[in-house]
């Protein structure tokens, strides 16, 4: 991380989680929550830098939480560059558009940020789509037309808790509100037209019916296709590597320690969740 910050002269943050380990973790614990902002915190304390690179390794999770991480270093920060050394899914990707500035290698990946709703159904909890929800619940009601049809559909029906198709509908129209407003204000804030270009980016990230998956790869040309500012990270190789670097020291405390999320900057100050 020192390496890092001295490569470039801004402070340096590393957010990673250890979700490609193979040991059993809950997976909550590796998602993007409201208590990283402690995380943050912690990491931020000691920085006197107005520049910002951070290192972003993380599968999403909360987009509230992700908001809340957002404004949070935006007050702090004037200029954040994301780095996705390897991938930044769901609300980790709401938080690499959130940069002024996005670095990418090849082999770098985003994700959609369609809301996901955990549901409990018989056999247990279970994850889905908003947009999917909302789709079977057209589709129930087309069926549902012809009486013999009703038996089969009401194991799934009863699922649907009181309020959950406008959450769906509301937590769509928040994730894309989000991104946009970001784009807007950070990354496209000198570009003619930047509302509408920040606009249809975010929907084109929320599109679940164009992936079909929310676990989907969105390569570095895909983001640069739609508009946004892509850096390619092996255009400076020092860089490169010093930014590579501090993700597979990262990768190899994991696969060595119980540290489940690591939350870093470059004076070495950390907050470390560790698991049993």
């Amino acid at each position: 991380m020192r390496q890092l910050s001295r490569a470039t002269g801004r402070a340096a943050i590393l957010y990673a989680t250890a979700w490609f380990e193979s040991r059993r973790m809950p997976p909550a614990e590796l998602q993007v929550e409201l208590p990283d902002v402690q995380g943050l915190m912690e990491a931020v304390s000691n920085i006197r830098e107005r520049n910002l690179d951070i290192l972003i390794h993380s599968p999403g999770g909360s987009a509230e939480a992700a908001e809340s991480l957002v404004e949070y270093l935006r007050e702090r920060f004037d200029h954040i560059r994301v780095f996705v050394p390897v991938a930044a899914m769901s609300a980790a990707t709401m938080i690499a558009l959130s940069a002024d500035e996005l670095v990418m290698g090849q082999h770098s990946q985003l994700g959609p940020i369609d809301p996901q709703f955990l549901i409990s159904t018989p056999e247990g909890m279970r994850s889905a789509p908003a947009k999917a929800i909302l789709n079977q619940f057209e589709l129930a009601k087309r069926e549902c037309r012809k009486p013999e049809n009703i038996s089969a559909w009401m194991p799934i029906l009863r699922t649907y808790a009181p309020g959950l198709l406008t959450q769906c509908e509301d937590s769509q129209r928040l994730a894309s509100g989000m991104v946009a407003g970001w784009l807007e204000r950070y990354m496209l804030s000198r570009e003619a037209n930047a509302k509408e270009k920040s606009k249809k980016i975010a929907d084109w990230f929320a599109d679940y019916e164009s992936f079909n998956s929310h676990g989907r790869r969105v390569g570095r040309d895909q983001v640069r296709s739609i508009g946004v500012k892509v850096v390619n990270l092996e255009d400076d190789p020092q860089l490169q590597d010093a930014a590579l670097s501090v993700h597979h020291a990262a990768i190899h405390t994991f696969a060595g320690t119980s540290a489940q999320k690591i939350i870093e900057n470059h004076h070495g100050r950390a907050w470390v969740r560790r698991g049993g």
